[in-house]
């Protein structure tokens, strides 16, 4: 995995294409947000979709090594739920 490592000193002309700063200074404007707050909103959204991802690759890795199911009926009898 690739970490970049983002010093406090960079701008944000220094990461992102003038094209792209105007959409990304666009959309926050147009959403009453600030840019910093897009930014780190759209970060997070994408790092937790990787783990999402990443945990259902190893339950479907897990499952085709021969895990068990269960449907929602035997869930609910095994605690004791409706």
């Amino acid at each position: 995995m690739y970490l970049a490592v983002i010093s406090a000193d960079m701008k944000f002309s220094d990461i992102f294409s003038e094209e792209e700063q105007m959409l990304i200074e666009q959309y926050a404007s147009v959403r009453g947000r600030t840019v910093p707050d897009v930014i780190r909103k759209a970060t997070m959204e994408m790092v937790e979709d990787d783990l999402d991802a990443e945990a259902c690759r190893i339950a479907l890795s897990g499952y085709e090594k021969g895990g068990r199911t269960y449907s929602h009926d035997e869930i609910k009898k095994e605690f004791g739920l409706r």
